[in-house]
């Protein structure tokens, strides 16, 4: 089968419906998105053979969650009515710190996030009970095995742990509506095209999933959901529409330090899928996309006054990620106890970098020059650092 045979609309349409029986995809909306996504992957993303397989794998994943959510919200209607109390939204660069300060609040008592493997199946399995969520968790645990073996350095880029809360950028693409598609695939062109998009829509179906979640985790009812990801910086306006009581927690690094490190995580990334990215490529791709993520996010904080934004500095959370982290839940109406501080003390005692090894990488492999990416992130970091 060719790359191109391997990605025709129709046919993965089919093929999700096959495997789970169900036909019923409820609102369309994202098959405009889709349909870019696929073009994208033809025409730019250079799939080796294998790529074009993972893509394809990809995409009936997520047509085969949206049709068991749909499915799952019939046989249960009162899942719509789950009341959702998102307390933070994290975001800010890659790079920055979000990951530990994520996983360390959202550990907290009190305090949920989606887990790893729930963003790679969000949906339950036929026959899955409400409480007990073991075949995705086995699912995730053969699915992150399967990304170690293929990127042998992964989690000292990126640590990944199943049970550990992580990123509704898996969520949102599995909807083909975040910047997981350019991070997993060299399609700038979609990640272009994904700007001129309708945001709200995403949200709204975001904050659905975390009814079902919660719903299906009845562990989770009482709990404050904690969010987190870099994708949030392109659609920070619907982010306040859709959770308006959150907080919008800002984390910040140099820039001169962040692109680098991303373009050797995301280089890590396409050399999956393909033969023929060249590292300087996603040096100056991801130079440029994370200037302009940054830059849209700050005109959106300036347009409402800073309405709602807390500002995390990357050193003060190497230095003091307790008070940090208290500051962080105060400010989002949250009354830390003496257990919430335990908790994540427990957190950062079973989560030390110096257990796993180092990211290693220059500017100069990614074709890239401290004093340019200073200019182009000059007015952020005259305002910020």
């Amino acid at each position: 089968m060719t790359i191109h045979a391997l990605l025709v609309r129709d046919d993965l349409v089919a093929e999700a419906q096959s495997q789970t029986g169900l036909k019923d995809f409820g609102d369309g909306w994202f098959f405009v998105n889709l349909d870019m996504f696929l073009k994208c992957l033809k025409d730019e993303a250079r799939l080796s053979l294998n790529g074009a397989h993972y893509a394809r794998a990809t995409i009936i994943t997520s047509l085969v969650n949206r049709l068991r959510m749909i499915d799952a919200i019939k046989r249960n209607p009162e899942i719509d009515d789950e009341e959702i109390h998102v307390a933070a939204v994290i975001a800010g660069l890659p790079r920055t710190g979000s990951t530990m300060l994520h996983r360390m609040l959202a550990s907290a008592p009190g305090m949920t996030g989606a887990k790893w493997y729930e963003t790679k199946n969000y949906a339950p399995f036929p026959g899955e009970q409400r409480g007990d969520s073991t075949p995705r968790r086995e699912a995730g645990k053969v699915l992150l095995q399967e990304m170690i073996d293929a990127i042998p350095d992964l989690l000292s880029m990126h640590p990944m742990e199943l049970d550990a809360p992580d990123e509704e950028l898996m969520i949102l693409g599995h909807h083909f509506s975040s910047t997981m598609m350019e991070g997993t695939f060299f399609i700038p062109s979609y990640a272009r095209w994904l700007m001129t998009q309708d945001r709200a829509q995403p949200y709204r179906d975001l904050k659905r999933v975390l009814k079902l979640l919660q719903w299906y985790d009845p562990s989770r009812h009482g709990k404050k959901w904690i969010l987190k990801t870099p994708g949030h910086l392109m659609g920070i306006a619907a982010v306040m529409e859709v959770f308006p009581e959150a907080k919008l927690i800002m984390t910040h690094r140099d820039p001169v330090a962040i692109v680098p490190s991303w373009a050797s995580l995301e280089h890590g990334m396409y050399i999956m899928v393909s033969d023929e990215v060249s590292k300087k490529e996603v040096g100056a791709f991801w130079q440029d996309r994370l200037a302009e993520l940054l830059n849209g996010f700050v005109a959106e904080r300036e347009r409402v006054n800073g309405r709602n934004f807390v500002d995390v500095p990357y050193k003060d959370l190497l230095s003091d990620p307790i008070a940090t982290g208290t500051r962080v839940l105060e400010s989002a109406g949250v009354t830390v106890t003496d257990e919430i501080v335990a908790g994540m003390a427990q957190w950062i005692e079973a989560n030390r970098r110096e257990d796993r090894a180092l990211h290693q990488y220059t500017l100069e492999e990614y074709g890239l020059d401290r004093t340019e990416i200073e200019q182009k992130f000059a007015q952020y970091r005259s305002r910020f650092l």
